[in-house]
């Protein structure tokens, strides 16, 4: 066993000295000379002295690189410390002694995390300096914004990555007042796109295609060149404004005229209300959408054009509107004019050509004025005249129901009656207090005008003293009208006193009358002439002896007296 044992060294330990028993018995075996055995040996030991060399180099290389790489990463570390602006880390070992291994062991977790903050601060500084790269090509208008951002390494302090981000913030506030002042002015552009009626996109691609509306607002552009142009886009559509303004108002001073002229109806001024309105608007006031559209103005300039062609043609029935207003004016204040001749002169004049159509519906507007102004100061005496003349109908009215008979019968509509009797009464007691209002009024009008007021070409005064003397008349009439009925009543009651009083039967006819001149809308009796113009009867159905003669029946006694005198015929009868 120990014979297999020495045959086969592998199955035993194996050393340098039984591999030497080894190759002895070998050698022993094959006979080998002492020669050859020193030989060999001496072969072996300097084999064995190249391998101890070897694995010497070997060692020493490995310890130079240890050392370089320590010498490295000591390097590495005062750089990056230096490089992120550190006096001191906290994972740095204080001790540098040990072995070269354990040295590395040591400083290896800082350069670890010392890269590891290396490479965040760049990306820190890299991203914030692309953001400025980004804003300062905004504002220059190029495309530096997209190139590569090179990270100065040197410097990677928090105190220079602080200096960037400061950097930043100004760039970004600018970037914020560029973009509202961009805003800003694209607004303006807009606002006045649309007054003009300007097509607002085209207009704004022009000066940059980001402009548009439909595109982020971050990415409009906010150069120089875009503020620019924006800016003189304004001033140029601001000038297009003001000039379209004025020849807008123009044209608006125009239309008016030419509407006053020519006695416009309303329906078609309406028709221009958009322009019109705007004729005294200031350039900064005006901010209607489509107030000053080049086809708004072409369309007032159309129509001041139809009116110019117009108006020679329309004059006769512009100035006949006009003295047609006058008459009636003159008509409403009862002054009489001669119309026939006041027409022939006007369309004797524009048949002329000698008189401005302007000029011709001026003079005629202050004739207008002048009526009016007449009719003003006349206006406190008609009105006096129309309760004067409505007292006296009143008062007709009132004869003609004291004179019926049946007024105290319970008809249908008597009650209505005697309240309009009772009011009646009231009024036709004023008539005189009225009367000599009207009188004074009068004579103090014709002091301050030194004119006679005339009434429907009558002088009023000279209707109130006739009106005076015929209501003077009347009330003595009826005075000695009341004594002869009482001396004819007088033996009746001397009768009565004597055989008592003599009783008369009460009619007993269903037929009920209505006293007034009207009984359900249909004539109940013969009519004679009263105050107001109209007729009263009698019970009896016949015309009363006593008649009354209202003011405006006056005016047409005197105003056909008055022209009989200037023909030097007598005045034809009135007929009652």
């Amino acid at each position: 066993m120990a014979t297999v044992d020495a045959e086969n060294p592998l199955l035993g330990e194996v050393t340098c000295g039984t591999l030497l028993h080894q190759l002895q018995k070998i050698w022993d075996e094959v006979g080998e000379s002492d020669e050859e055995r020193d030989k060999m040996l001496l072969q072996i030991e300097q084999e064995c002295l190249d391998v101890y060399k070897r694995k010497v180099d070997q060692a020493t290389k490995s310890r130079a690189h240890l050392l370089q790489t320590l010498a490295d990463a000591k390097l590495e570390l005062t750089t990056l410390l230096a490089s992120l602006g550190e006096k001191a880390f906290v994972g740095i070992p204080e001790k540098t002694s040990g072995t070269i291994k354990e040295q590395l062991a040591a400083i290896a977790p800082a350069l670890e995390q010392l890269w590891k903050q290396k490479d965040e601060r760049i990306k820190e500084i890299s991203d914030v300096q692309a953001q400025i790269q980004k804003i300062c090509g905004e504002i220059a208008g190029s495309n530096a914004g997209n190139q590569a951002v090179n990270v100065d390494v040197s410097d990677l302090s928090l105190k220079k990555l602080e200096e960037f981000h400061d950097q930043l913030q100004e760039l970004q506030k600018e970037k914020s007042d560029r973009l509202h002042k961009v805003l800003e002015l694209v607004s303006t552009v807009h606002d006045l796109c649309a007054v003009l009626g300007i097509d607002f996109y085209s207009t704004v691609t022009e000066v940059h295609p980001s402009l548009n509306d439909a595109t982020d607002v971050q990415s409009k552009s906010i150069s120089n060149d875009t503020l620019a142009r924006l800016a003189k886009t304004v001033v140029a559509l601001k000038e297009d404004k003001k000039k379209r303004l004025q020849k807008l108002q123009e044209l608006a001073t125009q239309l008016i005229d030419l509407w006053n002229l020519m006695d416009t109806s309303e329906e078609e001024q309406r028709l221009f209300d958009h322009v019109t309105c705007n004729i005294s608007a200031s350039v900064d006031e005006l901010n209607v959408p489509g107030a000053l559209a080049q086809d708004l103005i072409e369309q007032a300039e159309v129509e001041v054009e139809r009116l110019d062609k117009l108006k020679s043609s329309k004059m006769k029935e512009i100035a006949f509107k006009r003295q047609g207003e006058l008459e009636e004016i003159f008509a409403r204040a009862h002054v009489e004019v001669d119309t026939q001749a006041a027409r022939e002169k006007i369309l004797a004049l524009i048949d002329s050509g000698n008189v401005e159509p302007s000029e011709l519906l001026a003079d005629m507007d202050n004739q207008i004025i002048k009526a009016k102004e007449e009719a003003l100061s006349r206006k406190e005496i008609l009105d006096k005249v129309e309760k004067w003349m409505s007292a006296c109908e009143e008062e007709s009215w009132l004869d003609d129901y004291n004179r019926d008979d049946n007024r105290y019968n319970a008809s249908r509509g008597a009650h209505l009656n005697l309240k309009r009797a009772e009011k009646a009464r009231i009024l036709v007691n004023k008539i005189p207090a009225l009367v000599d209002t009207l009188v004074a009024k009068t004579r103090a009008w014709e002091e301050d005008h030194q004119l006679t007021f005339m009434y429907d070409g009558v002088p009023l005064l000279a209707m109130l003293d006739e009106y005076a003397m015929l209501r003077h008349e009347r009330e003595e009439e009826k005075r000695r009208l009341k004594d002869q009925k009482k001396v004819q009543e007088q033996p009746s009651i001397e009768h009565e006193s004597a055989f008592g009083p003599r009783i008369s039967p009460r009619p007993t006819s269903t037929t009920k009358k209505v006293a007034g001149p009207r009984a359900n809308g249909t004539p109940n009796r013969r009519l004679s002439l009263n105050q107001n113009g109209s007729r009263s009867v009698n019970k009896d159905g016949k015309r009363d002896n006593h008649k009354s003669i209202s003011p405006m029946k006056h005016a047409a006694i005197a105003k056909e007296d008055a022209s009989s005198r200037v023909s030097g015929t007598e005045p034809a009868p009135t007929t009652p």
